[in-house]
């Protein structure tokens, strides 16, 4: 019985830690998002720029065809 006297207020001081780190955590924004840079390397931008394509108003190209 006695060793209650020790595990109450151990209980609660770790409670109110865990509610503490809870708080902080969501206050600096640690759950804003979880999705995100999970999805962003699997959009990874491995092509090359295209150039334009060729509109065809070059002279040169229209003697050719």
């Amino acid at each position: 019985m006695e060793i209650l006297y020790l595990l109450i207020p151990i209980a609660v001081v770790l409670a109110a830690l865990i509610v503490w780190a809870l708080l902080w955590a969501i206050k600096t924004g640690q759950y804003d998002d979880l999705e995100g840079p999970a999805h962003r390397i699997l959009m990874d931008d491995d092509d090359p720029k295209q150039a334009p394509a060729d509109t065809g108003t070059d002279p040169v190209n229209k003697d050719r065809s």
